[in-house]
Parts: C-alpha cells; structure tokens; sequence
C-alpha cells in the first residue's frame, strides 16, 4: 500500500475512534457527519457535536483533496504547474463548562507531483495543542507528559523541538499572547539520513493516536465543576482570541480557503458564542491574571 491510502485509512479509522469515546464522555449530544466533494477532486467527512452536556461544538474532520495546485499556493512553493494530494484530520472541541480547555489537533500528509505523475515533493504535519481559560497546572503537565511520551518513542529531541515550535507557531503577535499552553507542531517532516517517510508516518500516528490519552482525563476531571456568570464571560472572551489567531496568523485555515475547500469545515472551528470587550484587562491577582502571566511567556511544563 503506497504511503497516502496508508495515511487517508489510518485517519478514517481514527476519526470513528475519537468521535465515539467523545460521544461517550458527552453523554448526551452526538457526531452529525456530513459527507462532501470538491469539484476540483476529493473530498471529506465532516462531523459536528453541538449542544452537549460538556461539548457546546466541536468538529473532527477528515479530507482527501487532490488535483492542480492552486496559483496562489505555487507562488507559495515556487513550482509551476504541479499537481497535488493532501488529506488530514482536524478537530477543535470547545466544551461549555470553562473550567475545561478548548484542545485543537491536526496530523495531515502531502504530496506534490509533476507532469508526469511523479513525486517530486512529500511531508508529514501536524501536532496538538490545549487552550484553558482557567489554569491548572496539573493539567498542563498531564497533557505535555503524553505528548513528550510519544515523541521520546521516536527521537530524543523531537519533544524540545516540537514543544517549541508550538510555542511560535500559535502566538497571537498583535496581542503578544500565546493562544494556549502549547503542545507539538511539526510540518514539512520529510526523508532524511535518519528519518524515512515510513518512520514519519509511524510518529505522526502515534502521536495521532496519544490524542484521547491526553485530553480525555483533563475533560473528566473538570466537567462537573462549578462555574459563574463571570467564568464564563471570561470563556467568551478568550474564545476571541483564538477566532483571531484562526483567521489571521492560521496556516491551515489559509490553505483551506485558497485552495477552494469546503467553507463549513474550514470555519468549524470557530466557537459559537464569543466576546470582545474593548481594552479588556482582568483584576490584579485574579486566575484570569495567572493564566494571562503564564500566556505571555511560553513555560517548560516538564
């Protein structure tokens, strides 16, 4: 089996694995699925929880895509008239009660073709990253420890180096603020002397497969504490900063809609219910102050 029906079979699998333990951790609400195509070739099965007891929305997307790469994105490469293939899993999961975090991950493989049908470029990417509006630490270890314990498995390195370019990656520069806690981002992990393509895709889907390990105990360990009026105004207006990271700094929301992918998907994770209130600064000494403070200096949580 080439290396991308390896990679779309593992994250179709993968997709009913977390939607199921979600659905069961919620208790209540369930995955709508919503199967599309992409005029351009390809397409994905999308799946939308909303309502829950603990999820007020969440998505867990696949895609397969495929065809002409877009001009915008061969500019972006510097090729000419390549072809392309990409497929992926992304979810965001934005549960109602603000004691717990909002969590997005993603784990996705490319391909770029010439004319005559040949590989001339292949990656892996992706990673997974927390977003607490109330900070317990314990939680932000627990989270790390699984995502070190994947990366350990493969390379001694790879937890700093991921650890730290999840820390650049989702920082909201125009407000000098990380978006969350962090986690792992990789992209672009290509064959090289000590890593082959088969090697990539065994890391990619540990880590892939790490996900539930590492956010399900955080979720049931706070989805019955008790919140106020005022947590949750809290909740909303962090959720503004993430729907402003998404949509200016996001490289995947980009990608997605210069190369015509499907709007409802793309956009899905953006939470339902979001405040901005102008020149917003919480009270001195307050947990919204400790989690701002931890924010604004991406910190070693192990």
């Amino acid at each position: 089996m080439n290396l991308k029906d390896q990679f779309y079979n593992y994250i179709k699998d993968l997709q009913d694995t977390i939607t199921s333990k979600l659905e069961a951790v919620d208790g209540k609400a369930t995955f709508k699925e919503d199967l599309w195509k992409r005029k351009e070739g390809g397409g994905g099965r999308t799946r939308v929880i909303e309502n829950g007891n603990v999820f007020e929305k969440g998505g867990v997307n696949i895609s397969a895509v495929h065809g002409k790469l877009p001009e915008t994105m061969q500019h972006y490469f510097g090729v000419e008239d390549a072809d392309f293939f990409a497929c992926g899993l992304s979810l965001v999961l934005h549960p109602k009660n603000p004691m717990v975090p909002t969590v997005h991950a993603n784990w996705r493989y490319f391909e770029m073709y010439d004319q005559a049908g040949n590989i001339v470029d292949q990656w892996f990417g992706g990673g997974q990253d927390l977003t607490p509006y109330y900070l317990f630490e314990e939680d932000a270890i627990h989270f790390h420890q699984v995502c070190k314990t994947a990366c350990d498995n493969h390379h001694p390195e790879f937890y700093a180096m991921y650890k730290a370019k999840c820390d650049d990656y989702f920082y909201n520069s125009h407000r000098n603020e990380a978006r969350g806690i962090g986690g792992l981002f990789f992209d672009y992990c290509k064959a090289t002397e000590d890593m082959t393509m088969q090697q990539w895709y065994d890391f990619v889907s540990e880590v892939g497969d790490s996900f539930l390990d590492a956010y399900v105990p955080i979720v049931e360990k706070r989805k019955h504490l008790s919140y106020t009026e005022q947590n949750r105004n809290w909740q909303e207006i962090r959720r503004g900063r993430y729907v402003e990271f998404n949509l200016v700094h996001d490289k995947g929301t980009l990608f997605g809609l210069k190369t015509n992918g499907r709007i409802e998907s793309i956009l899905m994770s953006l939470p339902p219910h979001v405040q901005w209130v102008y020149n917003h600064h919480p009270e001195k000494g307050s947990e919204e102050e400790k989690l701002i403070a931890v924010l604004k200096e991406p910190k070693n949580w192990i």
